[in-house]
């Protein structure tokens, strides 16, 4: 599936969609730190590096956010390099 992404600025953040049933279905909104994407990915630039990391990785990403969406469907979905330990 295609990444959906956005840098936020304000929120130092890259905000991505997921489907967790197919692009036919609801669209849930996740968010992995900017710090997550330095520690784990490497990125060193600006916004469009970020995205760009989070275009590349995500497959890895997207697993994630999904696991945690259906841990707790009513809590945010928020990343952070504690949930990227798994790579």
């Amino acid at each position: 599936m295609k990444c959906e992404a956005v840098h936020c600025f304000d929120r130092a953040s890259v905000r991505f969609a997921v489907y967790p049933d197919g692009s036919d279905g609801p669209r849930v909104l996740a968010e992995i730190s900017e710090q997550a994407l330095r520690d784990v990915f490497g990125v060193r630039g600006g916004a469009e590096d970020l995205i760009h990391s989070c275009e590349q990785h995500f497959p890895l990403l997207e697993a994630k956010a999904l696991q945690r969406f259906r841990h707790d469907p009513g809590k945010a979905v928020l990343l952070d390099t504690r949930d990227m330990s798994f790579i």
